[in-house]
């Protein structure tokens, strides 16, 4: 283990970087490390650093970094045209291969983020139904829309079902049709759904909540209450889709919504986008639908652009192979008890929380942590150390969560659990 070297022309760029962005940053990691290449598992800062990729673009890139076949579908289509405003061949044959995939898809509609998709998703729900209100759940993150930015990581929660808004700049008249409900807490949730249902117009959740996994009968129970009063269940699978199973999470878990976001490891690493579900419920989509609600119109200039489609559709057919999910899991699970066996025995309080695909650790010997208060209580200094540690090991995550890849090899597993070691080890000698 040694200092990061810093080179000359990456300390221009980091100095530029402040000059020229807020924070010195795109908005995602503030830390003074500029990406210049990435290859499988493996990035390159400009000094020439080279890391393990954990972050992998915060999800994407799950079959690894500038996948052959995936750049050559990329340059295929760039010689054909980069966007069209207009129908394709590549996103007409990716809706085809979602609605294939994803048990709630029965059409899709194409975006360009997430911050998008589940705004649309949303603002589908609210048609369908012809209410204003949507319920999420304290901690989850579906984008930085307005809506979304409601008690996404509250410092001071406030009690349930009040929101508390996330940013500045937000209209005070939002939180008035949003209501905030407790993740795992099936009792609390259904008693706000059946007290507000007939001002509901969807519920939006992710079904693996940031790093929680639902508990046994967690989304069965929303389906069920939300079925029952004919309220939209909306799955936020942005990051879940294709990761957890070919299904995604609602195959993982077994539980179908009505409607679903998607992105990430849908567009290959590319800007893409999509909702996806009822076709009953994104008929206001269709300027020519005959439903009550009228026309809701969705335009983008990049919306199912070919570059992005063709990308997707490239990994999604390497995510068809056969032993995909079991390898993806296989290194994650690893990795995964590894951690924990070894926290264990330094005998340094901390709980490793997640599945196999995604997880990450929380410093705290509370109880099981299942919601998102019960993630405040752990400590983000000793999270941060951590993180920094093992960036000197050569090991790049971002501040919660490590991203399990298909190209993640034999040898990184045991680099990175030697690197969990060491890193540990400073970290019980503190």
């Amino acid at each position: 283990m040694s200092e990061r070297i810093v080179s000359r022309d990456e300390q221009e760029l980091i100095k530029k970087a402040h000059k020229y962005l807020p924070g010195g940053s795109l908005g995602n990691l503030f830390t003074d490390v500029v990406i210049e290449r990435g290859k499988g598992s493996k990035i390159w800062d400009i000094s020439g650093n080279e890391y393990i990729d954990y972050l992998i673009g915060s999800g994407p890139m799950v079959i690894g970094h500038a996948h052959p076949e995936v750049v050559t579908a990329v340059r295929e289509q760039l010689e054909l045209g980069s966007t069209f405003f207009a129908n394709n061949e590549k996103a007409i044959l990716l809706a085809e291969e979602i609605v294939n995939a994803v048990p709630c898809a029965e059409q899709i509609r194409f975006s360009s983020s997430g911050t998008e998709a589940t705004l649309f998703a949303m603002r589908a729900a609210r048609a369908y139904r012809g209410k204003d209100k949507i319920l999420k759940f304290e901690g989850g993150f579906h984008g930085m829309n307005d809506y979304a930015l409601m008690s996404m990581g509250p410092q001071v929660p406030a009690e349930f079902p009040t929101p508390v808004p996330d940013s500045t700049g937000i209209p005070r008249s939002i939180q008035n049709d949003m209501l905030i409900a407790p993740f795992n807490d099936l009792e609390t949730s259904v008693s706000i759904i059946e007290r507000y249902h007939d001002e509901l117009g969807g519920v939006i959740v992710e079904p693996f909540q940031r790093l929680l996994p639902p508990i046994p009968g967690f989304l069965e129970g929303l389906r069920e209450v939300t079925r029952q009063y004919g309220i939209p269940l909306i799955f936020d699978e942005i990051v879940t889709g294709f990761r957890f199973a070919f299904g995604g999470a609602q195959e993982f878990y077994n539980v179908t919504p009505d409607l679903c976001t998607l992105g990430k490891i849908v567009a290959g690493g590319y800007p893409l986008s999509a909702v996806a579900g009822s076709s009953e419920i994104l008929s206001p989509f269709n300027p020519t639908s005959s439903g009550e609600g009228g026309f809701m119109p969705q335009i983008g200039t990049m919306s199912g652009n070919p570059i992005a489609a063709a990308a997707g559709l490239a990994t999604i057919g390497i995510l068809k192979r056969e032993g995909t999910y079991e390898k993806l899991f296989s290194t994650g699970q690893e990795l995964k008890d590894n951690l924990q066996r070894l926290l264990n025995e330094a005998e340094i309080p901390a709980q490793v929380v997640g599945e196999a695909p995604l997880f990450d650790v929380f410093f705290t010997n509370d109880e099981e942590i299942i919601d998102y208060r019960d993630t405040l209580k752990a400590d983000a200094n000793k999270l941060a150390k951590f993180n920094k540690l093992l960036l000197e090991r050569g090991i790049f995550k971002g501040g919660s969560k490590i991203y399990i890849s298909l190209a993640h090899t034999r040898e990184d597993i045991d680099k990175t659990i030697e690197a969990f070691s060491s890193t540990i080890d400073e970290l019980k000698s503190d």
